[in-house]
């Protein structure tokens, strides 16, 4: 199978969605199909690289470590059809996404969907949410569903979430899995657990909290930062390392130095994907408060280095965290603190059984084969309508047989 993978973003872009498209790429090859995947060009690219199509792009308004496409999109749908794609996957809903229904519906090829942002939680990025509102996703959302053949969801949130706008289109709950030999490291030692935390300045007899992800008012770390006071009362051994960069970054800052936190909160900046592992293997606990997940990976990628997670709790988290050697999950924002300090007391063991059962079920492996079926299903689906189509007569046809037929009126 030939498979185009259009998305606005992809490495060296750093995201979420970025690392999903790589994984998908990846498990889809290694199944033996022929993976294009068509983005915008990024400043920090100089080479031509192999099945990757990037058109000409513009940093994003008030999102500039995003880009939108500007042109070239004749030329990728010319080399979309030179390729003979059997079916486009589209990861956006914008530029590129666009491109990719247009491309499907010239070539007469299905096309899949996967939505991964919720976009009700970034609004504030967009002349701070003054111009568009929940109202306009729900339109927009619904349009662009139109003609897709079928919407994939990392998890039942996002789901419910489409259905709530609306969408009615076939949706497959299918989350991103995650390379398992990236983050199950035997060659991590723990003379490299120590090495790092000596490195951070915390202790062999310290509590090494790790908070992972893009620095944004979304993320919600305020939320966790705020919660230290309490937790540092209690249990002064406590260190939390924050893991990331972004906009959010100076009041993150000031909102430490605001709480007398610097003793016990420090920021990293953004690690090198090959370094993000050894973090997640010298933390003890790993840490999240934030609400705009659709999944999340970094709550796998903890898991698969078996930390446990303490984290703020959705339909997706809930199910994902099934035994408390795994982590747990708390509802609001204020039960972080409490949370955390009751679970780090009960000093769950862990359960080797449990955790090599979930390492398959969030495994690359497994999120790659779902989706070849969900592909396959797609394809028999698109063919039996194709073929159900032209075995109907056209419907103005079917109007001109029956203006022809004569019907006597009864004359009184």
């Amino acid at each position: 199978m030939k498979i185009g993978l259009f998305t606005d973003t992809y490495f060296p872009q750093v995201s979420g969605v970025a690392t999903s498209i790589k994984t998908l790429k990846d498990q889809l090859e290694s199944l033996n199909h022929e993976v294009y995947i068509f983005t915008t060009t990024d400043p920090n690219v100089q080479e031509t690289q192999e099945r990757i199509i990037r058109m000409p792009s513009v940093p994003f308004i008030s999102f500039t470590d995003r880009r939108i496409v500007v042109r070239g999109m004749y030329e990728a749908y010319q080399l979309a059809k030179d390729l003979e794609i059997d079916l486009i996957h589209t990861h956006t809903e914008f530029g590129v996404g666009l491109l990719g229904k247009i491309v499907a519906k010239k070539l007469k090829i299905p096309v899949v969907h996967t939505y991964h942002t919720m976009y009700e939680d970034y609004l504030h990025y967009i002349a701070k949410g003054k111009v568009i509102r929940p109202s306009h996703v729900k339109f927009l959302t619904k349009m662009y569903t139109n003609h897709i053949d079928a919407v994939i969801c990392p998890s039942k949130r996002v789901s419910r979430k489409l259905q709530s706008y609306g969408v009615e289109k076939a949706m497959k709950v299918i989350p991103t899995g995650i390379e398992l030999d990236r983050f199950v490291r035997q060659d991590i030692t723990e003379q490299d657990n120590q090495k790092l935390r000596k490195q951070l300045g915390i202790a062999t007899n310290q509590v090494m909290l790790l908070s992972l992800s893009r620095l944004s008012y979304e993320k919600n770390i305020q939320a966790i930062i705020q919660g230290m006071p309490k937790v540092v009362a209690s249990l002064p051994n406590v260190r939390l390392v924050i893991v990331g960069k972004g906009p959010y970054f100076d009041e993150l800052d000031a909102l430490v130095s605001t709480l007398n936190l610097r003793e016990f909160v420090q920021f990293v900046g953004e690690v090198p994907n090959d370094q993000v592992a050894y973090y997640y293997h010298a933390a003890d606990y790993f840490v999240s408060c934030s609400t705009s997940e659709t999944q999340g990976l970094t709550y796998t990628e903890a898991m698969a280095a078996g930390i446990p997670i303490v984290v703020e709790g959705n339909e997706y988290l809930d199910a994902l965290v099934s035994h408390p050697c795994l982590g747990v999950t708390f509802k609001h924002d204020e039960d972080f603190a409490e949370t955390l300090m009751q679970y780090i007391a009960a000093n769950n063991p862990k359960n080797e059984e449990i955790l090599a059962a979930k390492l398959y079920e969030i495994s690359a492996e497994c999120f790659g084969k779902a989706i070849e079926a969900c592909y396959e299903e797609v394809i028999v689906n698109y063919n039996a309508r194709l073929a159900e189509k032209k075995a109907s007569p056209p419907i103005e046809k079917i109007k001109v047989k029956l203006r022809s037929i004569r019907t006597p009126l009864n004359r009184s």
